[in-house]
């Protein structure tokens, strides 16, 4: 028990548990995949329309099934799951849609899921006629919890069963050479090793695998009970010790039940692994199948290619929830509304100086910024490469700080703050978002910054002014109140004559910062001013748009000195000069 951290026991029944290790041997000792690399894509196998599709409360119906598959089609998914056709008449139906000519692509797989039943194998075999390709898989749970309270076998008389089933498979798929062979130990992760490898060899060989012809072993973590590199281990030992390797795809199905199913198959993948069977966003039963989309876009940031097209992904995303009728949580990796999104004052000055330096870094390179090398901080991808735009990636809220405030302003409305003015700006949205908590949007943020620094410049009180240059380094302001009152003053340049006009006429201001920047390309766009003036011993900024860069920088003066006069409420001072009506 650590001194600094005294937790205290907790009251969960945790003695009822047996680790991993003490339910199920792991007999490797000498793992080499700790030191593997993924360096291509597996054999994907998405199960969304059986093993998903198994898992909805209210099962797809035919017009959402047939959706499911051409999504996953266009997707470019080679074998497909497509149905347990011995389970439900509507399974059967839609096997039997896809045996009609053209729906199924040439180049497209179908996979049929069986139990080791003559009557069920008869059925699944009545399903594919007609289909030019399929993939018959045969499956049986041969853990010993399994043999022993489910199906009541020992473990001769399981591998009895599983052996008659697949001569029968073989049987049935004799004369076609167009239906390949895949065999299911469920619960491979709580089986002992040794039987597993005794039945899955028996059935290499019964069903003659060639490298031509090859069988599919899938090895499944059906209820995840180990951290991920035992999982690893188990695949390291059938992979070194399966005969004929070179005439066998090892497969993996790893289900979620731990929250490790996608790393259980990366590991899985290091340890020998070819081929991965999960869901497009990880549905399935319990806490669902291993995420193939999380698994595919993991290998995109590595630099593999993930071998399937995920570019447009809120379509995709979109047409599995409108299939599944369940949603794809907002934070869910990659997929998520909010996953690209960062609300954190420190995350968005990241992200926004790192959009920048990839601009910066794309132009030096002379190439087109979704081309240029990515590393951009808090994003492990680009959101361009799944078909999202940059609108999304900063918002903000009470937590928000300067820096994605003034990136919204950038990218949305142009405006290039002065760092101090994002420092002030930042305290008036956060004076704004603190009574609520809520999301501030970019439209708000514009209104809320209109209202703060504009506004105070627009509403006309001069009727009209002048400013002009009467000598070397001198220029004067002149100007009339709507009160008749009189400005006039004289300075090294345009403001500096304002601020001694105001001087004369009571107000004490001093410029401590003036910039300015066109808002839009070409001739006659608007320019906008930032002025932070120092009035009465307080500092205030002001800023105004205008065609005129000389008309925006005084508007922005007076804004600053409005803003001033109006925080100070001293009724002694004269009335706010307001900007002139231009």
């Amino acid at each position: 028990m650590y001194v600094w951290n005294r937790q205290r026991p907790s009251s969960m029944p945790y003695h009822r548990y047996r680790p991993a290790h003490e339910r199920v041997e792991a007999p490797l000792t000498d793992r080499a995949w700790p030191a593997g690399r993924i360096t291509h894509a597996p054999l994907w196998v998405p199960v969304d329309l059986r093993d998903g599709n198994q898992a909805l409360a209210e099962p797809m119906d035919p017009a959402r099934k047939r959706t499911m598959f051409d999504l996953l089609t266009g997707m470019g998914f080679k074998e497909i799951e497509v149905g347990y056709p011995s389970s439900s008449r509507l399974d059967f139906d839609f096997v039997r849609h896809l045996a009609k000519p053209g729906v199924v692509p040439d180049d497209v797989t179908v996979v049929v899921f069986t139990a080791a039943r003559d009557d069920l194998i008869e059925q699944t075999f009545a399903s594919i006629e007609g289909l030019p390709r399929a993939v018959v898989h045969l499956y049986t749970a041969t853990a010993p919890t399994w043999r022993e309270v489910v199906l009541g076998h020992d473990r001769h008389e399981l591998r009895k069963l599983i052996l008659q089933a697949a001569g029968q498979v073989a049987r049935l798929a004799d004369g076609r050479d167009d239906v390949r062979f895949e065999f299911s130990p469920e619960v491979f992760n709580l089986t002992e090793p040794d039987y597993v490898l005794e039945v899955c060899n028996e059935l290499t060989a019964l069903w003659d695998a060639s490298p031509d012809r090859p069988v599919i072993h899938n090895l499944p973590a059906t209820v995840e009970v180990s951290t991920p590199n035992v999982y690893a281990d188990q695949i390291e030992y059938m992979h070194r010790h399966l005969d004929r390797r070179d005439a066998v795809i090892l497969s993996v199905h790893p289900h979620n039940d731990r929250g490790t199913g996608v790393a259980c198959a990366e590991l899985a993948l290091l340890a020998g692994a070819q081929r991965v069977e999960g869901c497009l966003f990880g549905n399935g039963e319990r806490t669902g199948n291993v995420d193939l989309v999380t698994l595919a876009l993991n290998l995109h940031t590595q630099g593999v290619d993930p071998m399937i097209d995920l570019s447009d992904l809120d379509t995709i995303r979109r047409t599995v929830e409108h299939c599944n009728r369940l949603p794809v949580p907002d934070r869910h990796p990659y997929a998520g509304d909010l996953v690209h999104t960062a609300f954190s004052g420190t995350h968005q000055d990241a992200i926004g100086k790192g959009l920048a330096h990839h601009a910066k870094r794309a132009a030096d390179l002379g190439v087109p910024p979704e081309e240029a090398p990515w590393d951009v901080p808090y994003l492990p991808i680009d959101p361009a490469d799944v078909g999202r735009d940059y609108q999304a990636v900063i918002r903000v809220n009470s937590q928000s700080g300067k820096g994605g405030i003034a990136y919204l302003l950038r990218t949305r409305y142009g405006l290039k703050l002065p760092r101090r003015l994002q420092i002030d700006f930042s305290a008036v949205v956060q004076r704004a978002t603190d009574g609520s908590g809520e999301e501030i949007t970019a439209e708000q943020l514009w209104e809320l910054f209109h209202a703060t620094y504009l506004a105070p410049g627009e509403a006309g009180v001069l009727t009209e002014w002048t400013t002009a240059q009467t000598g070397p380094g001198t220029h004067e302001f002149a100007g009339t109140l709507r009160s008749g009152r009189h400005l006039h003053g004289t300075g090294n340049g345009p403001l500096s004559a304002l601020t001694d006009a105001l001087a004369a006429d009571g107000i004490d201001v001093g410029i401590l910062h003036y910039a300015e920047h066109a808002m839009e390309q070409g001739q006659g766009s608007r320019a906008i001013a930032y002025v932070e003036a120092r009035v009465g011993g307080a500092t205030w900024w002001g800023a105004a748009q205008d065609t005129s860069v000389l008309t925006a920088s005084v508007h922005a003066a007076l804004s600053a000195v409005n803003r001033a006069l109006a925080g100070q409420e001293r009724e002694e001072r004269p009335g706010p000069v307001r900007s002139p009506d231009r």
